[in-house]
């Protein structure tokens, strides 16, 4: 195992080239199902979940990837070291919390790695293929502190809604409940390092509500619609549709 790979990426990453990806989290939704792995490492047909969200990603241009890991970190190491002998493209670093830091924490702990000016985030539990490029040049163009890559969606009521000014910037964020149609956060950004770093957040705390809720009116957040492929494995109902609906990267 290569811990050196803890080192921040070489100074000079390009915006589109950087990507943190969330994995630490416990996963107790899908504990009847997987019960003894990260949720990213979730088998999809005969591959781990984390292997389609790299695949992705990469296709989209990311070459540095930022994984922030807590529980059973060791089993998503090993993979990652055993992937990087057969991708010579893909370029590994870690952040690992010592105790559940909440997705703002690991966020914060994890662009600690960062030398680029703006950094991707996702979910290693979801898999949203928005256009990455356009998120990036609608992120530079906004002068956004962060952007939001939202998700159209009919019939739902397991996420709320982010609601939108006439100018892209994000007008609420409303509670989950049934709703006939709205646009949903995908767990998709794009954040201005050093603005983030700048405010004084704790060191645990939740993304959506200690930052994203907190923070939108005083500061440049935006919202991206983008209507593509979005699946979350965070229950087990998604778990066994995503079965079907991938093929092996």
């Amino acid at each position: 195992m290569n811990l050196n790979a803890v080192n921040p990426p070489p100074s000079g990453a390009g915006g589109q080239g950087s990507l943190i990806i969330l994995a630490g989290g416990l996963g107790t939704r899908l504990r009847s199902v997987v019960s003894d792995l990260p949720k990213c490492m979730a088998p999809v047909n005969g591959k781990p979940f984390l292997a389609y969200v790299i695949d992705y990603f990469q296709q989209q241009g990311i070459t540095q990837f930022i994984f922030s890991l807590g529980y059973k970190h060791e089993i998503i190491i090993e993979y990652l070291e055993q992937l990087t002998t057969h991708n010579s493209q893909l370029t590994t670093h870690y952040s690992i919390e010592k105790e559940p830091l909440g997705t703002g924490g690991a966020i914060k702990s994890a662009c600690e790695k960062v030398s680029s000016k703006n950094v991707f985030v996702t979910n290693g539990d979801t898999l949203f293929k928005a256009n990455i490029p356009a998120l990036q040049n609608f992120h530079i163009q906004k002068s956004a502190e962060c952007t939001l890559a939202l998700k159209p969606m009919r019939n739902f009521s397991r996420y709320g809604v982010v609601e939108l000014n006439d100018d892209s910037s994000v007008k609420s964020f409303n509670e989950k409940k049934y709703y006939e149609s709205g646009l949903i956060n995908g767990g998709l950004y794009m954040l201005n390092v050093e603005s983030f770093l700048s405010k004084s957040l704790p060191a645990k705390f939740s993304f959506e509500t200690g930052y994203l809720e907190k923070f939108y009116n005083e500061h440049a957040m935006y919202g991206l619609e983008q209507d593509a492929y979005f699946i979350d494995i965070g229950i087990p109902e998604d778990y066994e549709r995503v079965q079907t609906e991938l093929v092996n990267p």
